[in-house]
């Protein structure tokens, strides 16, 4: 019979990690990592009157906002948002923002 050679046991974390990459789970919580990263990346001012909802698997990142007023600022901002955010998001970016009046 042939010996086996014991592996040293691996790190659970390692091995949630492999698992996440090869299903490419990763990648969508790299994407969706803005969302809870939203104050930090926009400052205080856009925080403060913007809420994130969701991100597409196609990059398209739904943020509830406040008033018409800041929707139409903040669609002329669209251009540098996207450059903070993709600083992050690495292989996945977000590629649109879809700004919707928060109801209610």
């Amino acid at each position: 019979m042939a010996e086996r050679k014991k592996r040293p046991p691996k790190k659970i974390g390692d091995v949630m990690g492999d698992m996440l990459k090869k299903s490419g789970i990763s990648d969508r919580i790299a994407q969706a990592s803005v969302i809870p990263d939203w104050t930090s990346l926009v400052g205080p001012q856009i925080a403060r009157v913007t809420e994130p909802m969701s991100v597409t698997p196609q990059g398209t990142l739904f943020v509830a906002v406040t008033t018409n007023a800041w929707m139409t600022e903040l669609s002329l901002m669209e251009p540098e948002l996207l450059r903070r955010l993709n600083e992050r998001t690495g292989k996945h970016p977000i590629k649109k923002i879809r700004w919707q009046l928060r109801r209610g």
